[in-house]
């Protein structure tokens, strides 16, 4: 199949005047905790990787990553973020004298890294607070917020697919406001398993979408969201999601693209857009072989001509791979750029490879609309249009 545009879907049918607002952002990363810390560094466009101190890598073939300094646990991490979200967006709320809302009422989705150990236990020892979810309700515990909370662990769509379902809850009517909130942090674990398929960059830089690419490296990150419906002056608006799978491979993506080309397509029509209209996509950018190549195969198909000239950059290129938590940290980064009209660069660029508009210096930008887009392991992929 040629590099043509694909076709629209239906439109799933929302509740009249159900926007999905973002009313509270917050953050962790290698680059510190804050949305401030993750402006500032990614705008700067020098990485955050260095050498990892959180366990010995003498063994490995790469000992560097994007580690949050003085980082707590990731129970610990995911408290204070949602914390700051909520916040937030409770002081957004008053400042635009709307009536409160309980955080009790209100539903917990969170996207999850396992916790390392779990998978050693026998099946009839773990107890729920070594779980996933028992993860999740501490959280929910800890912040006062609606029990039975939902645990996503898809890999890296996990925090984009809660997005996504959160978003769905808010136009349906079956909820005013959803907390989202992820975490991952590097552990030997994960570092020891992507070093031994060789998937990590043997030079130590992340290079989406360029010649000469090596792999990926991993990083920290933790966020959290508010999603409320119809808000007064939300940091941005979820305009649009999609997801689709393709089943094309258990760990590579299909190279046409298909499956994440149909996520976009769903992801614009349901925000009422068309390509033309979009001024920034932030890729899943791995900076592996197969990635890249099917993201930017996928991107030609989803946007036809408008694909060449659309500027698009990974931050993973600064601020790692967070894995489960890709999809909300690198949300946060699409609005931080929507807000401040700053595009971040797609580093570590050695040569073209792909037919795309990287970002490969600092650009000022008056979009109003963006992509964000993650992929995962068996083939599953998500999109987000985002509005500022």
């Amino acid at each position: 199949m040629g590099r043509q545009a694909v076709g629209r879907p239906v439109r799933d049918r929302a509740a009249p005047g159900r926007a999905v607002g973002i009313t509270g952002l917050a953050v962790a990363s290698a680059f510190g905790r804050g949305m401030a810390a993750l402006e500032a560094g990614v705008f700067a466009g020098v990485p955050a990787f260095a050498p990892v101190t959180r366990f010995g890598v003498g063994k490995y073939r790469i000992g560097v990553a994007a580690e949050l300094p003085g980082a707590g646990s990731l129970l610990d991490e995911l408290v204070a973020v949602t914390e700051e979200a909520c916040a937030a967006a409770e002081v957004r709320r008053a400042e635009a004298g709307r009536a409160g809302v309980g955080r009790g009422g209100t539903p917990l989705l969170v996207g999850l890294h396992r916790e390392p150990g779990l998978a050693r236990l026998p099946r009839w020892g773990r107890q729920p607070a070594d779980s996933s979810a028992g993860l999740a309700v501490a959280l929910a515990e800890k912040c006062g917020l609606a029990g039975a909370p939902r645990a996503y662990t898809t890999a890296c769509v996990s925090a984009s697919t809660a997005l996504i379902d959160a978003a769905s809850m808010i136009v349906t009517g079956r909820a005013d406001r959803v907390v989202v909130a992820a975490g991952s942090l590097v552990t030997e674990d994960d570092f020891a398993m992507f070093d031994a398929g060789r998937a990590l960059a043997a030079d130590g830089v992340v290079r989406p979408f360029s010649a000469g690419r090596k792999g990926l490296l991993l990083g920290d990150g933790v966020a959290a969201a508010v999603l409320e419906a119809d808000p007064d002056r939300p940091l941005a608006t979820l305009a649009g999601w999609g997801r689709a799978g393709d089943g094309y491979h258990v760990c590579q993506p299909h190279p046409d693209g298909t499956g994440m080309a149909r996520a976009i397509a769903t992801a614009l029509d349901r925000a009422g857009l068309g390509p033309a209209e979009l001024g920034y996509v932030n890729a899943h950018g791995t900076g592996t072989p197969h990635n890249d190549a099917a993201e930017a195969a996928a991107l030609h198909r989803a946007l036809g001509p408008h694909a060449a000239r659309i500027p698009v950059s990974s931050t993973k290129a600064l601020h790692g791979h967070v894995l489960e938590a890709s999809g909300l940290l690198e949300l946060a980064v699409t609005v931080a750029a929507l807000r401040a009209g700053r595009l971040p660069v797609n580093a570590g660029h050695l040569g073209p490879d792909c037919d795309l508009d990287l970002v490969l210096a600092p650009r000022g930008t008056d979009a109003r609309h963006a992509l964000s887009l993650n992929a995962a392991f068996g083939g599953a992929n998500t999109a987000l249009v985002v509005t500022a």
